[in-house]
């Protein structure tokens, strides 16, 4: 069981990706990375994956938007969508078919337990037998709680990824935390995708899932594309 990006020259360079593996996606503010990883979600539908989105920066609904607003043609009932900002706003919205709400980045325990609602349903229900997890963002989950709180609940899920032969991506703001932060949860991830500011805009590469890194690219993000020059 393999999986890809959806990013056509990473993708080349690194080849399928086997089911079980946790990538981290840092960079800094305003580099697209709430694009990328939908984006990366976005391909897994269009090859018959399910996608579980964990929200920490904008509602549910907003994400549902952008899938149906990029793509009418997929398959809507893969996506599930953990909310964890809709109630922080005082709404006190219901889960749907699409989206389960949490009732904070604070609430971990709740968070996990929706996480694994969608799992279980994508897998027993829908017999879909290949799942993205995408949290957006660790960065925000962590001003709630402290480090090895965090830990802990992303040891438990990156173990869930692997037993599921699935694929999680996380994201973390760049210049945010630490580097305590970083090399603790460093651990628990297989390869990284690296973003930074480069001459022309941002650049973007791949580390710890080929023998050494690949080369840095310049990219722009066109709709459900991401193009890479260089």
């Amino acid at each position: 069981m393999t999986y890809n990006f959806g990013i056509s020259r990473l993708d080349e360079l690194i080849g399928d990706i086997g089911g079980g593996t946790n990538i981290m996606v840092i960079g800094p503010p305003m580099s697209g990375k709430d694009d990328i990883i939908n984006i990366v979600a976005y391909h897994g539908l269009i090859d018959n994956n399910a996608a579980v989105i964990v929200s920490t920066r904008e509602p549910g609904t907003n994400v549902l938007e952008w899938f149906g607003h990029h793509d009418t043609n997929i398959p809507m009932d893969h996506i599930g969508i953990v909310d964890c900002v809709t109630r922080t706003l005082g709404f006190g919205a219901p889960d749907t078919e699409n989206i389960k709400m949490a009732s904070s980045p604070v609430d971990l325990t709740g968070i996990g337990v929706k996480i694994s609602q969608f799992f279980e349903h994508f897998w027993m229900d829908l017999q879909l037998r290949k799942t993205r997890l995408c949290i957006n963002s660790l960065s925000t989950i962590l001003m709630y709680s402290n480090l090895p709180t965090v830990f802990r609940f992303l040891h438990v899920f990156t173990g869930r990824i692997k037993a599921a032969n699935a694929l999680g991506v996380y994201v973390i703001e760049d210049g945010m935390h630490d580097d305590k932060t970083i090399v603790t949860l460093k651990q628990l991830f297989d390869g990284m995708i690296e973003i930074r500011e480069g001459e022309a805009g941002y650049q973007i590469r791949a580390v710890g899932l080929t023998p050494k890194p690949t080369p840095w690219f310049d990219y722009e993000i066109d709709g459900v594309n991401i193009i890479l020059r260089g």
